[in-house]
């Protein structure tokens, strides 16, 4: 018997009101499963919906159809109490750390919040616990997080996001304001971080490089569809889409001749794609 999936998007569909009654359908009947201890990464271009997705499952956009199910529950469209309850088990980590943390409070009081918000005890040693998960020192807690650099932020926003042991942790675009060493780095304490609890991940992102190594599947979005879905080296090696292919080809690398004939074959992908129309 195949086990339940821990969390399951089904025929989900966004639609958000436009100008003059239009209607604009942001995320068009996308399904894809994450099972315990997972990481599926969602890789698309901006526009391409893969934000929306994790914005609907945190319900934070609605969903106008399908369903988004966690251990079996119904959780699309559930009342304000339920999703505080859910909080404990599917988490966030934002983009921006600086703007994700609260600069008037030390990170401290920001690991203690979700805690003490949960009716959680302990909380002071539960902060010194999170802080040596992500790798930071035991004094980080009394500054602020103007005082640290963009990747330590990034730590701080991690460690809150594991402050209630979640099952689900949402990673949106983690990475991406930080420089490439800096990034391998917080990639790396991914990792680290799910082999000790058995989080699971649903990793957002632009560039099908960054998400090659921490994933186990891959679903490329291209205009609010999944276009391709499968094992990451399968994807990563020998990907099926043009789509795929094109951001394959836009991913960077250190050779520059590699990187012109990358640059040159995506613009070979892109010729038949692109509009004759004046």
């Amino acid at each position: 018997m195949t086990p339940q999936p821990l969390l399951r998007v089904q025929d989900l569909v966004v639609r958000f009101p436009g100008r003059r009654k239009t209607v604009t359908t942001v995320i068009d009947g996308v399904s894809f499963d994450l099972a315990a201890g997972e990481t599926l990464s969602l890789v698309g271009e901006s526009g391409s919906g893969k934000t929306t997705i994790g914005r609907a499952i945190l319900g934070l956009a609605p969903v106008s159809a399908g369903t988004v199910t966690f251990r079996g529950a119904t959780i699309s469209n559930i009342d304000r109490t339920r999703r505080r309850k859910l909080a404990r088990d599917v988490q966030v980590v934002f983009q921006d750390p600086y703007s994700s943390l609260n600069p008037a409070m030390t990170v401290g009081d920001i690991l203690v919040e979700p805690l003490t918000a949960a009716g959680v005890t302990g909380g002071r040693e539960r902060v010194r616990e999170l802080l040596d998960a992500v790798g930071l020192p035991a004094d980080a807690a009394t500054r602020y997080p103007r005082e640290f650099s963009g990747g330590q932020r990034q730590r701080v926003a991690i460690a809150r996001a594991l402050a209630l042991d979640p099952a689900v942790i949402i990673c949106d675009e983690p990475t991406s304001a930080l420089d490439v060493t800096t990034q391998a780095r917080v990639l790396a304490l991914f990792k680290e971080i799910q082999r000790t609890t058995g989080v699971a991940y649903l990793f957002i992102s632009h560039d099908l490089g960054v998400v090659n190594d921490i994933s186990d599947r891959i679903a490329v979005l291209h205009r609010g569809t999944i276009v391709e879905l499968g094992e990451a080296h399968q994807v990563a090696a020998a990907p099926r889409h043009d789509y795929t292919r094109r951001l394959q080809m836009a991913a960077p690398v250190a050779d520059p001749r590699k990187q012109r004939e990358r640059r040159e074959l995506r613009l070979a992908l892109l010729a038949p794609h692109t509009s004759t129309k004046e």
